[in-house]
């Protein structure tokens, strides 16, 4: 039999990124969280948890970090059925791209949480690797640009974000004023959101160009925005969170007749609940463009 206290305190870790930050959100002290994971690694006989060189969950550990996250799930079932239960507000922990959270993300499920009571746990994370989160039982759900579903979980398509190469028209006459060519490409620096962030790289390869450029990284989907609005460099944006600003004419794009379209699809674990089930039916009616 599981103790669900010890799965709690092994997910907790894992969520809080370490077991100083996972005691304050348990209400106990870093020694006690330790001992939990100790006791559950003593019963289930092999480590949960890999901590050299940064912390992660083992195989073992993530099976039932996945199992943990579903079981959160089947019991705020049970307490809809049973309001006698103890009631608590249901947390979901959920993986999606920034650019998502900056435009569709929030007027998509804002009455559903409201409706439900729902607390969210967002993890920004690229679209091209959200899904990792998932495999490794760090959320219950996820937005990623893939559509393989994982063994045990669905995957649904939920439409198209469209990206252009957006810069400030001075940027775009200094640095392209023969359009994108292979010698504008070497010197114009792009932005780039992070290291695993490949729409640059693919954008580059569609027009022909598969060599190093200088980029600054900008981990914030908003200030990505802002720094290609001052002019700084150009960088790929869905048209959606710059509608305004390209209808101002403070951004134009650099090579008008190219975009890149990226698939969004949500992942969820199978037997996670009606709450699962009733968001992904709320995310399938929305209309991505």
């Amino acid at each position: 039999m599981l103790d669900y206290k010890l799965l709690e305190a092994l997910a907790t870790v894992i969520e809080c990124g370490g077991f100083e930050r996972a005691g304050a959100a348990l209400g106990l002290s870093q020694s006690a969280v330790s001992q939990r994971i100790k006791a559950l690694e003593i019963r289930l006989g092999q480590p949960v948890l890999i901590r050299h060189p940064h912390l992660e969950p083992t195989p073992a550990g993530r099976r039932l970090l996945n199992h943990h996250q579903q079981v959160r799930l089947l019991e705020r079932d049970l307490r809809s059925a049973l309001p006698t239960l103890e009631a608590a507000s249901p947390r979901l922990r959920i993986a999606l791209n920034a650019d998502s959270l900056a435009t569709w993300w929030a007027e998509a499920v804002s009455d559903f949480c409201r409706a439900e009571g729902l607390l969210l746990d967002l993890v920004i994370e690229d679209q091209d690797v959200g899904l990792k989160r998932l495999r490794d039982g760090d959320v219950a759900a996820c937005l990623c640009a893939s559509d393989q579903p994982i063994a045990g979980a669905r995957c649904v398509p939920l439409g198209t974000m469209v990206y252009h190469p957006y810069a400030t028209p001075d940027y775009i006459a200094r640095y392209f004023p023969e359009g994108p060519t292979e010698v504008a490409f070497r010197q114009a620096p792009a932005i780039v959101y992070g290291p695993h962030d490949q729409l640059q790289h693919r954008f580059l390869a569609q027009c022909g160009y598969h060599g190093a450029f200088p980029h600054h990284l900008c981990p914030s989907s908003e200030g990505f925005v802002r720094l290609a609005a001052g002019g700084i460099g150009y960088g790929m944006m869905p048209r959606l969170q710059v509608e305004s600003l390209v209808a101002e004419g403070r951004l134009a794009s650099i090579a008008p007749a190219r975009s890149l379209a990226v698939p969004l699809y949500w992942h969820f674990w199978r037997h996670s609940g009606e709450l699962l089930a009733r968001l992904t039916r709320v995310l399938g009616d929305i209309v991505l463009r």
